[in-house]
């Protein structure tokens, strides 16, 4: 075997376990098994659009769900026949009883809920909560094939979990150096600019959708 042959065989092993690393580490990051599916209709426009990937978390227990959550939930009434077909609604009412927590789900773009699909949500049928959009990334399940898309929308998924923290860590540094500059004299001392504080909040989402392995 040649050299260059070796060092082929070497750099595809190295992408491999490379891949391999992001997408158990994203699996541990988010606690789910699959943190990211492919919106496949538009029940949740404008909230989310048809091709958004969405990034789901399932650290936040089912007990926490509340009203105005972006969920994503296997259909209650397939998953008792033993399907598995994934859903993304926001949570519209809570049902629950004295023995169980029941929620029942809306598409934002839908008139109502519909039965089997949207209620009764139990903790069986419940995957985690949406934590980031990606908007029409999904494209990319369309227009490649496996395994280069979900390559290509880990990379993209693990280089914005990155910069999210990263962006956390600059700001928890400058926030801290500008209370070393406070005047020591006077630590209550205000500024004209100091009065007001403009506070953007995010846009929230929702939808219902594809994984990234198979069409809902």
């Amino acid at each position: 075997m040649g050299s260059s042959t070796k060092s082929i065989i070497k750099d595809v092993v190295i992408i491999v376990v490379a891949i391999a690393v992001i997408w158990l580490g994203l699996q541990a990051f988010f606690g789910t098994s699959n943190p990211f599916y492919v919106v496949s209709s538009g029940s949740m426009i404008p909230a989310l659009e048809v091709y958004d990937v969405i990034v789901v978390e399932g650290n936040t227990p089912f007990e926490d769900v509340e009203k105005g959550d972006i969920i994503v939930f296997y259909s209650p009434k397939l998953y008792d026949q033993g399907k598995e077909r994934v859903i993304v609604h926001r949570v519209s009412l809570d049902m629950s009883t004295d023995e169980q927590k029941i929620v029942r789900t809306k598409g934002d773009a839908n008139p109502s809920s519909i039965a089997g699909t949207d209620y009764p949500i139990t903790e069986k049928e419940y995957i985690g909560q949406v934590e980031y959009v990606v908007p029409q990334v999904g494209y990319i399940t369309q227009i490649l094939q496996p395994p280069i898309n979900y390559i290509i929308i880990a990379v993209i998924i693990g280089v914005m979990v990155v910069k999210h923290f990263a962006g956390k860590e600059k700001k928890k540094i400058e926030f801290q150096y500008r209370n070393d500059e406070v005047d020591n004299d006077n630590p209550y001392k205000i500024t004209e600019n100091d009065k007001d504080s403009e506070i953007s909040k995010v846009p929230e989402e929702d939808e219902s959708i594809k994984d990234d392995k198979k069409e809902l």
